[in-house]
């Protein structure tokens, strides 16, 4: 144990965590020279196509120092503030963190958020100013950043290049001489416990759990139990990470690992769950579970074929495995038929988990508007938290309706502070403070509904901003707010799939942008249809979509003006008839239209 090393790379988005990943693995030579490619870690098509690391990936190198070789357990992690779940359980699992701060993009909202997770774990804190070979590169003055932020000497912190691999060989030494080794309570085989901070499936292997052993070792065919679920299971495999799985005959304590555990149910194991030995270790007590994340993004997921429903429900299952933040229940809805309401911690997790049920599942799916939790008081004293417009209750009902808030902390340079706070002030953020760092950037902080922040909110901010901002935030008990149902009728008939909770002084704004949509969508039927957006039984917005206009009049010729007449006459009444009787069948195309974020 007193020869392994158990770390994690931390750092913003973009800031070359992956890149320096590469290096790592090609100077320990894990990974041959021709196999090595750009972001191998990445192994996920979507990580790639779009240069950002999604899932965090553990790997085991060798390196040898000073006579020694050493067994070093790498984990890459997310720099999403989306994705800082993942980071959190990566920390878990290890006792030093590397934090990596861009030479030309200096500290950014999420570099504080990470260190403040590694704070807390209680780790060594290795810092380290990448990109150093660029041109234009600001090492001194994004020294003195990291400094201020850490209370470290400018000498602790390393100069390194993740392209070039200039500095990384000191590095690793650092993450040698300062990163403790492991300590496990116990070394004997029967006193096994390891931590679940990761999973995935294998059709043929099952539920494969990623591991760090805490207590005693494990070896093929042993039985196992995972404790929060009660779940008994023979061991197929076990291994390490290099970076592809390799087997091994036993992983003992301090070690990073995998168990193959054979089980076909995803929910049998748990991120955050303890594996012992069974009956052997069934006295031992768990290990300390992560804490369960917090959506804070809802929306609803349908098919559009109901044949493709237990695909969609198997498919969540084992997205979960791989990404235990995501939460989902079934929720049915008359026009769009079964499906999921599911929870995200920000608007990319969202765009993720779609992108990928799309293209690994081969999905056809229709997304609702991204929406918030709200918290409703009724006059009898009762609360319950509803989740979409259907649960909104009535109005003589209701005493008060509370919405989340978050902490929102934007670091920009202070040229454009005016822009970001002019945004803020319109998106209903309340000032709290602003912070300088260095000469040339702030921090500002703001108190905002978390509803003005999910949807377009970071796609405006790096527009005003020329991309230089960045984003933080952290959730706030919620607050009071004057909300409303807003219903949506399609000639007089309530279409719940597409009602909105919205602030009551936005409603006739939101109705008359939904109407419209709804016209421009819609196909025309033969006779009028009026559109309208209520808020209780007052209308807010009007649109009319015009009807098929049929000449009844054209086969006549000659005659008097009484022909047509009798004729118009008896065309507008049967339009009546059709419009009293008949019910407008909306295709699903058009809810999608309307719905998409």
């Amino acid at each position: 144990m007193q020869y392994i090393r158990n770390f994690s790379i931390i750092a913003h988005i973009d800031h070359g965590k992956s890149t320096l990943s590469d290096r790592i693995l090609e100077l320990t030579q894990t990974v041959e020279k021709r196999k090595m490619k750009e972001q191998l870690l990445d192994s996920m098509e979507l990580e790639r196509e779009r240069g950002i690391t999604i899932k965090m990936q553990p790997v085991r190198v060798k390196y040898p120092y000073q006579g020694q070789e050493y067994i070093m357990n790498l984990i890459d992690t997310p720099g999403h503030v989306d994705f800082s779940y993942e980071v959190s359980r990566s920390l878990a699992a290890v006792e030093g963190a590397i934090l990596l701060v861009d030479a030309t993009q200096g500290i950014q909202a999420q570099t504080i958020a990470n260190v403040y997770l590694a704070i807390e774990q209680d780790l060594v804190i290795i810092p380290a100013v990448n990109k150093v070979d660029l041109p234009h590169a600001r090492v001194s003055e994004v020294k003195q950043e990291i400094c201020e932020l850490l209370g470290v000497e400018e000498s602790e912190i390393l100069e390194i290049s993740g392209k070039t691999g200039q500095g990384v060989p000191a590095l690793l030494e650092r993450v040698i001489n300062e990163v403790p080794a492991p300590v496990a309570n116990s070394i004997e085989g029967d006193n096994f416990r390891a931590l679940i901070f990761d999973s995935a499936f294998d059709s043929y292997k099952g539920v494969i759990a990623h591991i760090r052993v805490v207590d005693g070792n494990i070896s093929t065919a042993d039985t196992i139990k995972m404790l929060a679920k009660k779940q008994e299971a023979q061991v197929l495999e076990i291994g390490v990470f290099t970076p592809q799985m390799t087997k091994l005959e036993t992983l003992s304590a301090g070690m990073i690992g995998y168990i193959a555990t054979g089980l076909k149910n995803v929910e049998n194991v748990r991120v955050g769950d303890t594996i012992i030995k069974f009956p052997a270790g069934q006295d031992l007590a768990p290990l300390a579970e992560y804490m369960e994340p917090i959506p804070v993004v809802y929306a609803s997921i349908f098919v559009a074929s109901t044949e493709e429903y237990p695909v969609l429900r198997d498919a969540l299952n084992k997205l979960k495995l791989s990404d235990s933040s995501l939460v989902f229940e079934p929720e049915s809805k008359e026009a769009l038929g079964k499906g999921f309401r599911c929870g995200f911690l920000g608007m990319l997790h969202l765009d993720i988990i779609t992108e990928r049920l799309r293209r690994e599942y081969d999905l056809d799916l229709i997304i609702s508007t991204p929406s918030v939790a709200h918290i409703v008081e009724q006059t009898n004293g009762d609360k319950y938290t509803i989740y979409s417009a259907t649960d909104f209750p009535d109005n003589t009902k209701l005493a008060r309706i509370l919405e989340p808030y978050v902490r929102l902390e934007i670091m920009t340079p202070k040229d454009y502070i005016g822009s970001v706070m002019d945004l803020l002030q319109k998106r209903r953020g309340q000032f709290i403070n602003t912070k300088y760092i260095g000469e040339d950037r702030a921090i500002v902080e703001y108190q905002i509904p978390l509803a003005k922040v999910i949807v377009d909110f970071y796609d405006v901010l790096k527009s005003i901003t020329s991309g230089y901002a960045s984003v933080n935030y952290y959730p706030l008990e919620p607050q009071q707010a004057d909300l409303v149902k807003l219903d949506i009728m399609v000639a007089g008939e309530v279409q719940e799939a597409l009602s909105h909770i919205v602030y009551k002084d936005e409603a006739h704004d939101e109705g008359k942008r939904i109407v419209h949509k709804l016209k421009q969508s819609l196909p025309r039927q033969q006779y009028a249809v009026a559109l309208q957006a209520a808020v209780g039984g007052t209308i807010v917005a009007r649109e009319t979509l015009s009807a098929f206009r049929k000449d009844v009049t054209a086969k006549l010729y000659g005659g008097d003006r009484t022909r047509k007449d009798k004729l118009l006459k008896k065309q507008k009444e049967g339009k009546k008839r059709m419009r009293d009787t008949a019910r407008i069948q909306i295709p699903k195309e058009v809810y999608l239209e309307v719905l998409k974020h």
